[in-house]
């Protein structure tokens, strides 16, 4: 792409700094341009010689080892790419646009959850005794009540735990800039309370609320978590806990949501505690069915 001149420089450089905002986005999409010119450079094809046959085959190939989603996900993101750089004039026409990707569809998502007793034996087993301790409770609480994706859990700030009336609210800051707000559970906020006490951070409002720890010393600072320092948070827990599942952040908000509809709520309902633009979004995280094909399969007996 630099080869191109200045100008495709300057607009490729501005499709991913001004164009899009969320930073997983950006992220995922520069992996994905990074890598299809990188293969066009590797067949010696220049920015206006691409023609929609070259996307193709590049979507062909990357299909032998990409999964179908990822190979969309792709996809989108050159399309999203050279829809910029028609509208900046860089080329006269979108050789992706023609381009289809592969067909894919789920009745159910492929995140692992926890069982219902190893949630509870993993939240059981977090110490409590020291400041880390009710952190990582809070933290796996907020995802696990509030149905949280860890990106808007980790951008809470304190004020973002509020009273009204007698009851308690959280604000989750989703994707687009949305803001998410819902009444706390008594359980998450009992953790959250304990936590917010123990960190001594009430008056400090507009802070991170889940903060890094310096260290192994168990003090905090006042930088945010990051989703890696979650990620392997969640790792130690689920180990020292003897959970046998293998959990991310993202097994907690499927583990919410199932819980919820185990126990008489509805999935209109859980699509919007959720977040979700769509019902079907949210039918993904319900893993009732699973127990249902585990009993079925019990029935084969010779």
């Amino acid at each position: 792409m630099m080869a191109e001149g200045e100008r495709a420089a300057t607009r490729y450089i501005e499709f991913f700094t001004a164009q899009i905002r969320n930073p997983n986005t950006r992220a995922a999409y520069a992996r994905a341009a990074s890598a299809f010119f990188g293969w066009c450079e590797q067949h010696g094809l220049a920015l206006p010689a691409i023609q929609p046959v070259h996307i193709a085959t590049y979507v062909e190939q990357i299909g032998r080892e990409l999964s179908a989603p990822s190979v969309k996900q792709q996809l989108a993101a050159i399309r999203m790419l050279f829809d910029w750089l028609v509208v900046g004039q860089v080329v006269p026409h979108n050789p992706a646009s023609a381009v289809r990707g592969p067909k894919h569809s789920a009745a159910k998502g492929k995140t692992r959850m926890p069982t219902r007793e190893e949630a509870k034996a993993l939240l059981a087993s977090i110490p409590t005794d020291s400041l880390v301790g009710l952190r990582d409770r809070a933290l796996i609480g907020t995802l696990l009540f509030t149905f949280a994706r860890v990106g808007a859990a980790l951008t809470m700030r304190v004020e973002d735990y509020y009273p009204i009336g007698k009851r308690w609210w959280v604000r989750l800051h989703e994707k687009g800039g949305k803001h998410h707000e819902m009444p706390c559970h008594h359980s998450l906020q009992e953790y959250l309370d304990a936590y917010i006490e123990a960190a001594g951070i009430a008056q400090d409002r507009r802070s991170p609320l889940f903060r890094t720890a310096e260290g192994r010393t168990g003090r905090l600072n006042s930088q945010a978590m990051s989703q890696p320092d979650v990620y392997r948070m969640i790792q130690r827990r689920a180990e020292a806990a003897g959970v046998a599942t293998k959990i991310g952040c993202h097994s907690w908000r499927a583990r919410g949501i199932t819980a919820y509809l185990e126990n008489g709520g509805l999935l209109e309902h859980a699509q919007q505690m959720a977040g979700h633009a769509s019902a079907r979004t949210t039918k993904l995280y319900d893993r009732r069915g699973e127990q249902i094909s585990l009993d079925e399969v019990e029935r084969i007996t010779l």
